[in-house]
């Protein structure tokens, strides 16, 4: 795997995310930003934000599932929240978790205003490496 977690000594040990992540070789793949929606094209979990965030992963997982591989091969996330309070954040860590395991990638959770489409309250982008 092309993926290396860096947790630099003096900074704390984070629980769902690393640092940094060194690529060293590979093929990466950007992922657009992925959100709350169904096959159909459905808002799922209007709004519930755990169900939302649940669905947001599970269609992460299928991407990367098509591209062979899971989420061991993320090197980077964004995770945009609409409204973001520490209840998303627990709520997030609990669907982020569930979905991930063990496997850490660098992330940046940002709080915004809104997103695409309305009733939406949360998406995620990645970048992926795979070997």
């Amino acid at each position: 795997m092309p993926l290396e977690q860096i947790y630099p000594d003096g900074l704390r040990r984070p629980p769902t995310y690393a640092p940094a992540v060194r690529v060293t070789g590979g093929r990466t793949v950007y992922l657009a930003g992925h959100t709350p929606v169904d096959i159909d094209g459905n808002t799922v979990g209007e709004g519930d934000f755990g169900a939302q965030a649940r669905q947001v992963y599970e269609n992460l997982r299928i991407t990367l599932a098509a591209l062979g591989g899971d989420f061991s091969n993320l090197a980077r996330m964004t995770t945009y929240v609409v409204d973001y309070t520490t209840e998303n954040r627990a709520e997030l860590g609990t669907a982020r978790s569930a979905a991930m395991g063990d496997s850490r990638a660098a992330s940046t959770l940002l709080g915004v205003a809104a997103l695409a489409t309305p009733g939406w309250l949360i998406e995620i982008e990645a970048i992926a490496v795979f070997d």
